[in-house]
């Protein structure tokens, strides 16, 4: 088993940066792809970035490429999401997962989930 404890989000003005992170204890750590998502009212969850077990490899949506990085802390068991230039699109309650393997866009690919952590951006 893995848990899966994400925080720092919150409320922040349109342009404004908010770094999300996810502390994870039970299994280790450093054998998973972690990944992000995100879901808005009313939405679907979406993939939004994911980081291989070794941080070789990054992926992001196209619609946050440039303003969001994903990073882990093997040593600390822990995952980030930088956010700038946030937009109100952004709005979402983000969750951070694990993965057996590579990293995927596929929410399904995911074993473990958190239990999400809200960001809102006002315009």
């Amino acid at each position: 088993q893995m848990q899966l404890v994400e925080s720092g989000g919150g409320l922040v003005q349109a342009g404004g940066s908010l770094r999300l992170s996810c502390a994870a204890s039970g299994r280790t750590f450093r054998t998973f792809a972690m990944g992000w998502f995100r879901q808005a009212p009313g939405k679907e969850r979406e993939f939004v970035a994911t980081i291989s077990a070794n941080s070789m490899t990054t992926y992001y949506t196209d619609s946050v490429k440039g303003r969001f990085t994903i990073s882990r802390d093997n040593g600390k068991n822990s995952v980030h999401l930088q956010m700038n230039e946030l937009e109100p699109a952004d709005t979402a309650v983000y969750y951070c997962a694990a993965a057996f393997g590579s990293g995927s866009t596929r929410s399904l690919d995911y074993t473990y989930w958190g239990q999400g952590t809200q960001v809102t951006v006002s315009s």
